[in-house]
């Protein structure tokens, strides 16, 4: 019984590891006719001289930098959807704390500060969601709607509608080291970025499972009539919830800084739909009471090989955002074919 139990427990991951080991093999294959296709040599000749660009440690390395931004929001965009909710403002929540930690630090703030006022901001954004989706009870997908747009402005207007970059002497650091490419120290093998992103994800797992805020969230999701009739404080919990995720947020828009070494107001623009991609490409149903922080990882680095592979491919970005509505679509038509 405790061996199938296990095995039941992995079982939700078999389709985002299958998925990802298809993203790596499919754009693997297209790199390789695609180069083969620039070089106009004989096959036999060309074969024997090719090398891959794609599946280099570097670029592993590369693509674990850029999902470690994506899936830190995407850990708390688990919870709200697994809550039953969605988050369309997260986008413009990380810019606004990315923006919040770039004019800190021009404005002589120490580094210390800076990061505090970033957790800080999506905190307080995540908290002001949570706020109007249980206090007045509106749909999730209104509410964010609308704080999305205030959160935009927000940012331009401390902004002063430009993008602050502060001298590089402003910025300590080991806030750069954090997406150092190869890491320092070269044990790590990975960016400093990577190990606290799954840090996080532990601790979070941990949360969902096995304490009273993760099992009421679990609960509301499956059905939030019944959680309110079981005693379960649901406004309380919906602001916990979301003041999570904000909190990820703020983690999110503080590695997208350390990422670009500047706070631009509209850098996360359609951010929120990688985030939503990850989590549901994961393995969590939109309609609520289940997901996998696990399967959310795999997802945001499906995600991420899909735009390394396009970029490899010399694909533009629209052909990106395209791939991922419809792998959205697709991942939606399967969670309904489940259900």
């Amino acid at each position: 019984m405790a061996e199938s139990s296990r095995f039941a427990a992995w079982r939700p991951l078999r389709g985002p590891v299958s998925g990802l080991a298809a993203v790596l093999l499919f754009f693997s294959i297209a790199e390789f006719f695609h180069e083969y296709h620039k070089s106009q040599q004989p096959f036999s000749q060309f074969a024997s001289n090719y090398s891959s660009r794609f599946l280099t440690a570097r670029n592993a390395r590369t693509v674990l930098i850029q999902t470690a931004t994506v899936a830190a929001a995407a850990l708390g965009m688990t919870w709200i959807i697994i809550s039953g909710g969605i988050d369309l403002s997260a986008g413009s929540a990380l810019a606004l704390a990315a923006t919040v930690l770039a004019w800190m630090l021009h404005a002589n703030y120490s580094g210390w500060a800076a990061v505090a006022a970033c957790l800080c901001v999506g905190t307080a954004a995540g908290f002001f969601n949570g706020w109007l989706v249980s206090t007045l009870r509106l749909v999730p997908f209104i509410v964010t709607l609308g704080s999305m747009t205030i959160y935009l402005g927000l940012a331009k207007w401390i902004a002063g509608e430009t993008t602050i970059s502060p001298a590089s002497e402003k910025i300590p650091a080991w806030l750069t080291l954090l997406v150092a490419n190869p890491p320092r120290p070269s044990w790590l093998i990975v960016a400093p970025a990577v190990w606290l992103v799954l840090l996080l994800a532990i601790g979070l797992s941990i949360l969902l499972r096995h304490t009273r805020l993760g099992r009421h969230t679990i609960a509301i999701g499956s059905n939030e009539r019944a959680a309110w009739l079981s005693g379960i404080r649901i406004p309380r919990a919906k602001i916990a919830i979301y003041s999570l995720a904000g909190c990820l947020i703020g983690v999110a828009g503080m590695l997208q800084f350390t990422r670009l070494s500047s706070g631009n107001p509209t850098s996360g623009t359609g951010m929120e739909l990688k985030m939503i991609a990850s989590v549901v490409v994961g393995g969590a149903s939109l309609q609520g009471g289940r997901g996998s922080l696990a399967g959310t990882l795999l997802g945001s680095l499906i995600i991420a090989s899909i735009s390394s592979g396009c970029t490899q491919l010399e694909l533009k970005n629209p052909i990106q955002d395209m791939l991922i509505g419809a792998i959205i679509i697709g991942a939606v038509l399967i969670d309904r074919s489940r259900q």
